[in-house]
C-alpha cells in the first residue's frame, strides 16, 4: 500500500504527488487537513518515520506559537493531541510505501522509496 498525506496548497506536496503518479503504481491520497489522522494513526506514522512527535511539528505555523508548543515539558501525547486538533501542524508531505514512511522534503525523497 502506498499512501501520501497531502496538502494541495503546498508546492512540495504537489511535487511529491506528481512523482508518485509518475511511478505508475496505485496509491491513496489523504488530504490530511480535511481528514486528520487520529492519535493512533499519528503514532503509527511516527514509528514508520522513526522520529518523535516534536520532529513532525511545523514550527513556523501561527498555531504552534499560540499553543506554545516549543515548551520542552510537553510530552509525546500532548504534541500528538495538538496535531490531531490542528492538523496544519503536521509536516508534509508524508509518503508511506510498504510500511516505511518519509517526509518528502525535498520531494525527490519519494523516489528513494522505490529503489533497492
Amino acid at each position: 500500500m502506498i499512501r501520501i498525506y497531502h496538502n494541495s496548497r503546498c508546492s512540495k506536496s504537489r511535487s511529491a504527488l506528481a512523482l508518485l503518479e509518475a511511478q505508475g503504481k496505485p496509491f491513496e491520497v489523504i488530504n490530511y487537513l480535511e481528514t486528520p489522522p487520529s492519535a493512533a494513526e499519528l503514532k503509527t506514522l511516527l514509528s514508520q518515520l522513526g522520529i518523535t512527535a516534536r520532529q513532525l511539528l511545523r514550527t513556523g505555523e501561527d498555531i504552534y506559537q499560540a499553543l506554545q508548543l516549543n515548551n520542552p515539558s510537553f510530552d509525546e501525547e500532548t504534541l500528538i493531541a495538538a496535531m490531531v486538533d490542528h492538523p496544519r501542524l503536521i509536516e508534509r508531505p508524508i509518503v508511506v510505501v510498504d510500511g516505511k514512511a518519509t517526509i518528502a522534503r525535498p520531494p525527490e525523497k519519494v523516489l528513494a522509496m522505490f529503489q533497492g
